[in-house]
C-alpha cells in the first residue's frame, strides 16, 4: 500500500512520466492538470489513477533508480545507465565492496555504486567543488543512500586516506595525473575504472596505466541502440545516444612480468 511519503512513479498511456513524492494534503501541478496525493494513498502499485480535466489514466508505479536519476537536479553530465551498469560488473562491485568514487559530480554513479555495496560495504566520495558536494549530498539523501556513501569535499591531488580498496573509478578532467595514487588506493587484484569523453585522454591514460603494475587493460565504448515495441512495424527509433564517454579498465598487480618496479 502507498503511504505518505513514498514516491510514486505515474506512468500514461502514451508513454510519459511524473515522480511524485507523496505528501498529505498536497496537490502536484502537471501539464494535465493537478494531482491528488490524497488519491494516492492506500492504493497499491500497479493501480490506476485519473486526474485532469479529461480524467487520464494513469498507472501508479514505483519509479525505477534510472527513472530517479534521470529526474534529479544536477549540475553535471551523469555517467549514462549504459555504461554504468557496465562499470558496476568491468569493477566487480557487490554487497561488503569497498569503493573510491572521484569527480562524485551529482552522485548519479555514487548513488549507483551506494545501491549495490549496500550495508556491508562502503563508498568513499571525493568531489572538489562544494556545490556540487551539497547537491550530490542532497540527491543521495532523496535516494536513500547516503548512509552506505562517506562524502569528502576535498581534491584528490591530496591522495586518498583509504587503501586496500576494492574498486575505484577515476572521473575527473587530467586523469593521467592520478594514476600513481590510484594505484596506491587499490588492492592487489583491484579494479579500477576510467572515464575518458576523449580519444587523446585515453591515449594519455594508457601511458601512465603501462608505467605502473597494472594489467588486463581494456578500452571500451558503448553503444546501445533502442527498439519500437510495435509488432507489425519492428524497427529502430529514428535517434540514439551514440558516443557518450570512452570507459578504460584496468587491474593492479603488485608487480609485472618484466622487471617492472614494485613500487
Amino acid at each position: 500500500m502507498i503511504r505518505e511519503g513514498d514516491k510514486v512513479l505515474l506512468y500514461g498511456e502514451d508513454g510519459s512520466k511524473i515522480i511524485i513524492t507523496v505528501e498529505k494534503g498536497k496537490k502536484k501541478g502537471t501539464h494535465l492538470g493537478h494531482v491528488n496525493m490524497d488519491d494516492l494513498i492506500g492504493k497499491e502499485y500497479g493501480d490506476l489513477i485519473f486526474f485532469g480535466k479529461k480524467q487520464r489514466a494513469f498507472y501508479i508505479l514505483p519509479p525505477t533508480f534510472i527513472d530517479l536519476i534521470f529526474n534529479m537536479k544536477r549540475r553535471t553530465q551523469i555517467i549514462y545507465p549504459k555504461d554504468a551498469s557496465y562499470i558496476l560488473f568491468k569493477l566487480d562491485v557487490k554487497p561488503g565492496s569497498e569503493v573510491i568514487d572521484t569527480g562524485v559530480g551529482s552522485g548519479a554513479m555514487c548513488g549507483a555504486f551506494a545501491r549495490v555495496v549496500g550495508k556491508e560495504g562502503k563508498v568513499y566520495g571525493y568531489e572538489r567543488r562544494e556545490d556540487f558536494y551539497n547537491l550530490a549530498k542532497k540527491n543521495l539523501e532523496n535516494w536513500g543512500l547516503n548512509d552506505f556513501v562517506e562524502l569528502k569535499l576535498r581534491d584528490i591531488s591530496q591522495g586518498f586516506d583509504e587503501t586496500n580498496v576494492d574498486a575505484l573509478l577515476l572521473d575527473v578532467p587530467d586523469p593521467d595525473n592520478y594514476i600513481e595514487k590510484c594505484w596506491q588506493a587499490l588492492k592487489g587484484g583491484g579494479k579500477i575504472g576510467i572515464i575518458c569523453p576523449t580519444t587523446n585522454q585515453v591515449q594519455q591514460v594508457l601511458e601512465k596505466l603501462y608505467d605502473y603494475p597494472f594489467i588486463d587493460v581494456e578500452v571500451w565504448e558503448n553503444l546501445m541502440r533502442r527498439f519500437k515495441p510495435n509488432p507489425e512495424r519492428l524497427r529502430p527509433f529514428d535517434r540514439m545516444v551514440a558516443h557518450t564517454t570512452y570507459l578504460v579498465f584496468a587491474t593492479k598487480v603488485l608487480r609485472k612480468i618484466g622487471g617492472v618496479s614494485d613500487e
